[in-house]
């Protein structure tokens, strides 16, 4: 079977809902949702091999040191492991005083008195209670008429109740979840829900957790925003009630659909870390705060160690954090691109000058260091990279500031370097190839500095004395000049034939203070003709300045 060229033949497009004056549309996230992590839940149902004990206490600490105070540990009703890890949680006095636990339970009787079992000496804790609403799930799953999946809600409800009244020393919260409302007609929601509400009671003072899943993500974000918007409008006794959002990821939209959600009037999202959860995943919650991070806004989440959290959330799901991934993979603060490279680099120099905070890097819409990356990450080169990528790792690894034209002599040897190994090069490998092609702390060479001093002719001129190592056959030598560089350059001439016309030169300190060294950078014409750069590295900026010289003879007689 293969694509249909009609997929409407197969496919209904999802219908628009009866909103013309939605309001949505015109309002930003201004302060952070209540959030609820359900990867201990919802995550932990859909991996291959479930998370152990051992694991999901590593997690349950992870969410609690992030920042979330309030956490789906699991289904209490699913099996011994589950109800086992929850009334071990509960009885290890590990849960902070504001933090609540939150259990999932089908309206079933024997399951929801289940989950009010695991949750026995809890100080706090939601109980979480579902049942379908939408036609398919209705018609073919369940063959039930609208008023008997009502009756089922409300009989749950009738339930949570009285198992919450015989354990008055628990501060018993509830949410209700018109299960795949995404799909489900909005008026029908509404009515399981406050039939629910009829029976439970609640007030603006402890209201109830209405959860509005996108159970399947059937349409575009826009459309569940309309959803959550009517809902929010004509759902009675709406002051005493949290709209909470659960998206998923089918679509690719799981993200967006929340973030369209709280403008359209909810308050709380239920999502995973990194987008774990059944299928394609759920909303990720690392996107969904920090995308908010970086509108100036405190999501009330802290993730300034990524990777850290990387680390557990991978150990514990088993499942890779792709290096695409927004904020969190590997390869997000990386530009290979030498035009990206070159924009990122002017970004960190004007930063480095600029009279206020506000971040203003090109490419990067967060700064790294705030979730403890570092900037060396951000710019690798490969095959692809320019000029300007090379010398910022350069510049970030060994401190050395290439000029523009000494930049653009190096490229050559980096991209053939590059072509060469056809992998990403590290610090190491661009140091390695910077060293070799402009003779730098490297042996064997043609022209190797012993050792020289310096002097002042009675003409004025400076004279050059040293020892030169040629060939590996040390040699005393001498010349004069106007200047130092000149001295050496004249020596080269009278002793080796070796013709140098300077035509420019730079240095710069390594580093501050008493243990700052230098580097000089020599631009050269050779008797052919040819432009060739020398490079000296020294403790002392003027033999730093001979070794340049000597340097860029090296590569004139190198061919």
């Amino acid at each position: 079977m293969t694509m249909l060229k009609n997929p409407a033949s197969k496919y209904r497009a999802f219908p628009q809902v009866p909103l013309d004056d939605r309001q949505w549309p015109s309002r930003t996230i201004a302060a952070p949702p209540r959030w609820l992590s359900t990867d201990l839940r919802d995550g932990n149902q859909s991996i291959i091999d479930p998370m152990d004990s051992v694991k999901k206490n590593r997690f349950f600490d992870l969410l609690v040191e992030i920042g979330f105070k309030e956490i789906e540990v699991g289904f209490p009703s699913a099996g011994a492991t589950e109800f086992d890890f929850i009334q071990n949680l509960v009885r290890s006095g590990r849960i902070p005083d504001d933090v609540m636990v939150q259990v999932l339970t089908q309206s079933r009787e024997d399951l929801i008195r289940t989950s009010f079992e695991s949750l026995d000496g809890a100080r706090a804790a939601i109980v979480h209670l579902y049942n379908a609403v939408s036609p398919a799930w209705r018609e073919i799953v369940f063959r039930m008429s609208r008023s008997e999946v009502v009756e089922v809600a409300r009989a749950g409800a009738r339930i949570m109740r009285d198992e919450a009244g015989k354990r008055p020393g628990t501060d018993w919260h509830f949410q209700y979840s018109p299960e795949t409302f995404s799909t489900a007609e909005l008026d029908f929601s509404i009515e399981v829900c406050a039939a629910v509400m009829d029976i439970l009671q609640p007030t603006p003072e402890r209201p109830i957790i209405l959860n509005l899943p996108a159970t399947v993500e059937a349409a575009t974000p826009n459309i569940y925003a309309d959803q959550i918007e009517y809902f929010a409008r004509h759902l009675p006794n709406r002051e005493s009630a949290v709209l909470s959002l659960h998206t998923h990821n089918d679509r690719g939209t799981g993200v967006a659909a929340a973030e369209l959600g709280l403008m359209a009037g909810a308050d709380r999202v239920e999502g995973c870390l990194f987008g774990n959860g059944e299928r394609t995943g759920n909303c990720c919650l690392v996107t969904m705060a920090l995308n908010m991070y970086t509108q100036g806004v405190d999501p009330g989440l802290d993730f300034s160690s990524i990777d850290r959290v990387i680390e557990t959330v991978e150990y514990c799901n088993q499942i890779p954090v792709h290096q695409r991934h927004p904020y969190g993979g590997e390869l997000v603060y990386t530009a290979f691109s030498g035009s990206h490279q070159d924009a990122i680099k002017k970004g960190f120099e004007a930063r480095a000058s600029q009279n206020d905070t506000i971040w203003r890097v090109p490419y990067l819409p967060i700064d790294p260091a705030d979730l403890g990356r570092s900037y060396e990450a951000v710019i690798r080169v490969n095959s692809q990279s320019g000029k300007g990528g090379f010398a910022w790792v350069l510049e970030q690894d060994q401190g050395l500031k290439l000029p523009k034209r000494l930049q653009a002599d190096f490229s050559r040897h980096v991209q053939q370097v590059a072509d060469e190994t056809g992998r990403e090069l590290n610090a190491a490998d661009i140091w390695a190839a910077f060293r070799r092609a402009y003779h730098v702390q490297v042996r064997p060479k043609h022209f190797q500095l012993v050792d020289y001093e310096e002097s002042r002719a009675a003409d004025g001129t400076r004279v050059f004395a040293g020892k030169i190592e040629v060939a590996g056959e040390a040699r005393s030598v001498s010349g004069r000049g106007n200047g130092l560089i000149s001295s050496v350059v004249g020596t080269l001439r009278e002793h080796f034939g070796v013709e140098l016309e300077v035509v420019d030169y730079t240095e710069h300190a390594l580093g501050t203070g008493t243990d700052a060294r230098a580097a000089a950078y020599l631009e050269c014409r050779a008797g052919d003709g040819r432009a060739v750069w020398g490079v000296g590295i020294d403790e002392d900026v003027a033999t730093a300045s001979v070794r340049a010289v000597l340097s860029a003879a090296n590569a004139a007689v190198a061919g």
